[in-house]
């Protein structure tokens, strides 16, 4: 079912109360009265909408997780280096064409959950596997992903935090690059 306009215009103003918020305090500090009070919404349309600001912000996540899936997706042969960059550029893109918003969700005020979601469908996707070398433990491939990928959210985290001075294209070839790199591959 098709939400109405004014559904979508106060979803729209509460999510950005909620980012206005969490440039300024922690998410876990952020009470549905100071969301409220900052949309110029009362607190029965809050909850109309959401259970609580926890609900609120698994919609966001939810969404952006929902566009990277869908996005990768619709590219196709993931296993070519070419093509993996290609993806990774266009994933990077939405973060400068959505940087206020995702600068937020992306620092070390967001949810390490959802960083590490986006960035490990982004690699499996890509079909980016790191085998290890013959001579390493089989047990230390989960290690070098859980390392990529930590790796590549702090380096996204430093970009945004910077204004973005590198292009998508030059960001999404440094992390392939890297991630190809401290994988053994």
């Amino acid at each position: 079912m098709k939400e109405s306009r004014k559904t979508r215009y106060t979803k729209m103003v509460l999510q950005n109360s909620l980012f206005e918020l969490m440039e300024k305090k922690p998410f876990e500090k952020i009470t549905i009265k100071e969301l409220c009070e900052n949309a110029d919404i009362n607190r029965t349309t809050f909850y109309a909408h959401y259970t609580d600001q926890y609900d609120l912000l698994a919609e966001i996540e939810n969404e952006t997780l929902s566009w990277a899936k869908e996005s990768i997706a619709s590219l196709a042969d993931k296993n070519n280096r070419n093509e993996s960059i290609k993806i990774m550029e266009k994933i990077f893109q939405y973060f400068v064409d959505n940087s206020k918003n995702l600068k937020i969700l992306m620092s070390e005020r967001g949810d390490i959950n959802f960083q590490k979601q986006i960035f490990t469908i982004l690699y499996e996707q890509c079909g980016m596997s790191f085998p290890i070398k013959n001579h390493q433990n089989s047990g230390t491939r989960d290690e070098y992903f859980i390392f990529v990928v930590n790796g590549s959210i702090g380096l996204l985290q430093h970009w945004l935090k910077n204004n973005m001075p590198r292009t998508a294209g030059e960001m999404a070839e440094i992390i392939y690059n890297m991630a190809v790199q401290a994988g053994g591959i």
